[in-house]
């Protein structure tokens, strides 16, 4: 979608107002004068625009926020953390190009610990000379945890000369294999069958699973800190042995003196660009607001024999004053795109542009609305998802009489007289009369709400799966086939002069007085066992009684009935008579 960028206008105001689907174009046209910071009201705001950035430009990074609040004892998941300390060593590399970052208003009001992401990053290619027992420490000191069988990221083992790795933001984890103090080979395996299956092309970077990094400094403060606040003393005694712990984050206001903001890492001729400006205005407001609210619960639970918070994490949150005095001392210069604006602001200026009618899968009236645009000699554009639904409208179009030029990528200004069909991940399209641009994407005509990036996000863990390890005799578990059973113990066996490791479940007996069914379920099939999280001991079902699946059944049939009193409930709220306002003033316009 590279070429539509040339074919629309660039605008000279610092406050813009046009649809929200000319946001990335916009963006894209701009980072060609100065490095972009773009701050959005949410996370998922953030997500998607990167996605769609990342089509239009080739240095686009990913700022994400934390998803918990400073004084919760919580950790953020390591791939946010990840993510998050890529970016910042990033910014620390000569740039080629200029960069467009995009943060959520949560991640630019954070202030971030001073030294993360300043330590040299340690890079593992094959035939580098590394030393196994240095990255070994190395890796313990960045927070990863080290384990016999690697299943989650951030976690590492050790066999003889070889190190399994999972790294925060990889799909697969690595075998690194060494030769002596030589890495061998590098290769990606799976986690179910831990076997190799493809081998790893070009360098890996290791970074840190936590901000919070547990250096002989730290270690220093947590002793200090011990005596005088007793509330803490425990997790401050792990902080000054060198365990790292679920939920330490919540310490960092304590340990660490020097913080600063994503700002103060920006390129100096940076632009802050901020993306419906009230709204982030207002987010920020909200959160500052929340997180008063949860520290206020926090103190009444703990009047009740809950856990009492460790501090108010005053500081962590810079308020909207305090981030628009930051961006003054930087010299950052700020600028605004927005669905709505007034014009009686001299520096705002309105784009001739509205945001595509949804057409909710009428392919009949997509159809005519694309023949009126090519008999008006505009610019069209259609862009489809992937490349089978492009194969498929082209043949729809061209039983139509349509003329259509299927372009895979679109990098060069398309031309009037056809329909441009191409493929892209830009969600929404938009039109313009003056610039005669029709530009239409599969999601303005079927209206569904799927997003390519949520197939491509990294899910936190397996599905379902549990850690054997952590399960004691007697606990109750689900198998996916059989129901609700009582798990035994971990065993070993050797089938067909395979050994491999067995979790024994056992289920109730078929006959009166006999001793309870037992099944052996390999640890490479996890996935089928889930530990029992009700709130009572359940019964434990019998293997083939058909048990298990009423239960199930009557689960799916309690759904069904609340799906349909909550599908009455709105059928009755819409069917209501509303309330008919009167049209809106040119204020509000």
């Amino acid at each position: 979608m590279r070429g539509l960028i040339n074919a629309l206008p660039t605008p000279d105001m610092s406050h813009i107002v046009a649809p929200s689907a000319m946001y990335p174009f916009l963006l894209a046209a701009r980072v060609n004068d100065a490095p972009l910071l773009v701050i959005t009201s949410s996370s998922r705001s953030a997500e998607d625009l990167v996605n769609e950035l990342r089509e239009l430009h080739n240095n686009v990074m990913e700022f994400p926020a934390w998803e918990t609040l400073p004084h919760e004892r919580l950790s953020p998941r390591s791939d946010t953390v990840a993510r998050r300390i890529a970016t910042l060593y990033s910014l620390k590399k000569k740039q080629s190009i200029n960069p467009i970052v995009v943060t959520p208003v949560r991640g630019a009001i954070h202030r971030i610990i001073s030294d993360l992401a300043k330590n040299p990053l340690i890079n593992l290619e094959i035939g580098k000379e590394q030393s196994l027992d240095e990255l070994v420490r190395h890796l313990a000191t960045l927070a990863y945890s080290r384990t016999d069988l690697v299943e989650r990221r951030g976690e590492f083992a050790v066999r003889g000369g070889i190190v399994d790795l999972f790294l925060p933001l990889s799909a697969h984890p690595i075998r690194i294999d060494f030769f002596g103090d030589e890495i061998e080979e590098l290769s990606y395996f799976e986690v179910a069958d831990q076997r190799t299956f493809a081998p790893v092309i070009g360098n890996i970077e290791i970074h840190p699973c936590r901000e919070l990094l547990i250096t002989p400094t730290i270690k220093a403060r947590a002793v200090e800190l011990r005596e005088e606040l007793p509330a803490a003393a425990e997790l401050l005694e792990k902080i000054s042995e060198g365990m790292s712990f679920e939920g330490m984050e919540s310490l960092i206001p304590l340990l660490v003196d020097q913080t600063e903001t994503l700002l103060a890492r920006m390129p100096s001729n940076t632009q802050v660009v901020f993306v419906d400006q009230e709204r982030i205005r207002s987010r920020a407001g909200d959160l500052l607001a929340t997180n008063e609210e949860f520290l206020n619960a926090s103190w009444s639970n703990a009047a009740h024999g809950a856990v009492a918070p460790i501090h108010d994490g005053s500081g962590t949150y810079m308020s909207w004053s305090e981030l628009s005095a930051e961006i003054s001392a930087l010299s950052l210069s700020t600028s605004s795109l927005n669905q709505f604006g007034s014009d009686l602001d001299k520096e705002t200026e309105f784009l001739d542009y509205r945001a595509i009618d949804p057409m909710r899968g009428d392919i009949e009236r997509t159809i005519e609305a694309l023949r009126e645009a090519v008999n008006k000699h505009f610019i069209v554009i259609f862009a489809t998802h992937g490349h089978g639904m492009l194969e498929r409208y082209a043949g729809i179009f061209r039983n139509a009489d349509l003329p259509i030029h299927i372009v895979e990528k679109l990098m060069a200004i398309p031309t009037k007289g056809s329909i441009h069909l191409t493929t892209s991940v830009i969600a929404h399209g938009f039109e313009s009369e003056s610039d005669q641009i029709y530009f239409m994407t599969e999601r303005d005509l079927t209206g569904s709400k799927g997003s390519v990036k949520d197939s491509e996000r990294l899910p936190s863990k397996r599905k379902a799966a549990i850690d054997p390890l952590e399960l004691r005799a007697g606990d109750f578990v689900v198998h996916e086939q059989h129901g609700i059973g009582r798990y035994i113990e971990l065993v070993q066996r050797t089938v067909a002069e395979v050994t491999r490791e067995y979790l024994v479940i056992e289920y109730a007996s078929a006959k009166r007085g006999q001793p309870g069914d037992r099944i052996f379920v390999p640890t490479d099939a996890l996935e089928q066992v889930s530990k029992y999280v009700g709130g009572e001991a359940p019964t434990v079902h019998r293997i083939g009684s058909g048990e298990w699946q009423k239960a199930k059944g009557r689960a799916r049939k309690a759904v069904r009935e609340i799906a349909g009193e909550l599908i009455r409930l709105y059928a009755a709220r819409t069917s209501s008579p509303g309330f008919a306002f009167s049209p809106d003033t040119p204020w509000q316009r």
